[in-house]
């Protein structure tokens, strides 16, 4: 049962990684943002780690801290016991210095520990955030590819020689349209002149009629 799952996992994965190939090589940019996306999450979750490790090496210290203070004055206590010669509090006060001893040594050693880990967390955080920038110069130089690709590939559609037809219907018709506007001009012209005449004629007319009235009136 574990190795079909196994198996099923393993197919899922192969599937998933096969899908995210697919689309990097069909929209790499779309793909290097989900990335960018995703390692700046991952960013914020290691600085939060990052920050309760720093958090854990204060409270090592402040323990260490208290341990020496303890540790040095249980000794000089055991010193006052001895010269006292008391024998239950010499007793008490040895095993008291013994369990600081044994105390602080335990908090130095994990705290040189910590301090180890703490400063390669740091290290692996400051190269993530320089990944992530890397990651997005790349970004911006896609982008740039991108719309260069775009442009050029606009531009070769309108100067390819396959085109070549539609710039002859268009120019076709802005023939056809600036004949149109001409003879429409043209007709416009002479409308109006034919127009002139027969304003010309008619008022012509209507003074003859008027003269020969006003003979006739005579």
């Amino acid at each position: 049962m574990v190795s079909l799952l196994k198996r099923f996992k393993y197919t899922v994965e192969a599937d998933l990684h096969e899908l995210f190939d697919k689309k990097e090589r069909k929209n790499p940019l779309a793909m290097l943002n989900q990335y960018i996306r995703e390692a700046e999450k991952q960013t914020e979750q290691t600085g939060k780690l990052l920050q309760r490790q720093e958090k854990l090496k204060e409270q090592l210290e402040s323990e260490l801290k208290e341990a020496n203070d303890m540790l040095e004055k249980r000794t000089a206590q055991l010193q006052l016991a001895e010269q006292a010669m008391e024998e239950d509090l010499i007793t008490f006060a040895r095993s008291e210095v013994e369990t600081y001893k044994t105390r602080q040594m335990t908090l130095l050693q994990s705290l040189e520990t910590t301090n180890k880990e703490f400063i390669a967390l740091e290290q692996k955080f400051e190269t993530m955030k320089h990944k992530i920038k890397d990651m997005k110069v790349r970004q911006l130089q896609l982008m740039g590819k991108e719309n260069v690709t775009r442009a050029h590939h606009k531009m070769n559609a309108v100067i390819e020689s396959n085109n070549e037809s539609d710039f002859d219907d268009l120019s076709s018709y802005i023939d056809n349209l600036a004949n149109k506007i001409e003879k429409d001009y043209e007709r416009t012209q002479l409308e109006a002149r034919l127009a002139g005449l027969e304003k010309t004629h008619h008022n012509s007319n209507v003074k003859e009629i008027e003269e020969n009235t006003s003979s006739t009136i005579d």
